[in-house]
């Protein structure tokens, strides 16, 4: 087995058990570094907005790039790739805070379990129902599990260092600055754009794992996918709530409101039942199994690059 394939192995092991490093988390210095760029650069213009996401995901390639070059041993070139995937991937996290949401809901502290959910999603939370907090919550973990997990195994993979970098780079600006308002229409439209190019094929793949990880209901995951994922205002989030709705036999989507009184009537995916609370434990329960066959995946991917003597560097693509 490869250095690359241990590496992701480790390093998705060292997630399960650790969950992100508490202190000097790296992603956490990176949001410091392009909010500081930011203040510098900001205009409301296309153009500022590329150059500002340019700059920052071509920096921290090239210190992917870097690290590899600097560790051709195997056991070196390993133990990086190990520690790069722990930095980026987030499902401990993940399942930490839907987990928090749910205890609130299970002792009847609505209230405490809206000002949780403020730690996952962007949405105004202040008269959220428990059925639409359970929502937020299982919308969450679906997208998530992408984001968080699957896409940055695919990039690792593919790439190795560089793409794990990279991609969270990309991730993490959109998280910044792709958002539809006054201030970042266009100076976050590169940003936005970049990050649903990266996460295309860790949707589809995290699509792809949700019918296998939850085999009762595999036609219905793939009815869901095929009819409503389209729907969806993203391209990737779309795919996999889809999934998730149909593995888990509920309806996601509806009506989202958002602070600064903006409000998005999103298509309903799914024609099951409204969200529960037990919905949320079995949303985690599943990104948990998606995540494992994706670090598998990813692993048995990079092995079989590195047996026919493949990339030795990340192809040219969206981040290289």
């Amino acid at each position: 087995m490869s250095a690359r394939a241990v590496g992701l192995l480790i390093g998705y092991a060292a997630d399960r058990v650790l969950g992100d490093p508490q202190r000097f988390h790296p992603v956490a210095g990176f949001g410091t570094l392009a909010t500081t760029l930011e203040r510098i650069s900001y205009a409301d213009s296309r153009t500022r907005g590329l150059t500002h996401t340019l700059l920052l995901v071509g920096g921290v390639v090239a210190v992917g790039v870097a690290a590899e070059r600097l560790t051709p041993r195997p056991v070196a070139r390993a133990a990086a790739t190990a520690a790069a995937t722990w930095a980026v991937l987030g499902g401990r996290s993940l399942e930490g805070e839907a987990s928090a949401v749910l205890a609130h809901l299970e002792a009847d502290d609505l209230a405490g379990a809206r000002q949780r959910l403020t730690h996952l999603v962007g949405r105004d939370t202040a008269a959220l129902d428990g059925s639409e907090v359970s929502r937020a919550v299982v919308e969450s973990v679906a997208e998530n599990s992408s984001d968080a997990v699957v896409a940055p195994l695919v990039w690792g993979a593919w790439c190795g260092i560089p793409g794990l970098l990279g991609y969270r780079a990309v991730n993490t600006l959109d998280a910044m600055v792709g958002h539809h308002n006054a201030r970042y229409e266009r100076y976050g439209w590169a940003a936005a754009r970049l990050d649903d190019l990266a996460n295309l094929p860790g949707s589809r793949l995290a699509g792809l794992l949700t019918l296998f990880a939850m085999p009762s209901r595999s036609t219905e995951t793939w009815q869901t996918w095929r009819r409503d994922a389209a729907a969806h205002p993203s391209p990737n989030g779309g795919v996999v709530e889809a999934a998730f709705a149909g593995a888990l036999g509920v309806r996601l989507g509806g009506t989202n409101s958002y602070y600064g009184h903006r409000v998005e009537h999103r298509a309903v995916l799914g024609d099951g039942r409204a969200a529960r609370p037990d919905d949320i434990a079995r949303s985690t329960v599943l990104a948990r199994r998606i995540g494992l066959a994706a670090a598998i995946a990813a692993a048995s991917a990079a092995a079989l690059i590195s047996v026919r003597g493949g990339w030795r560097e990340c192809p040219r693509g969206p981040l290289g």
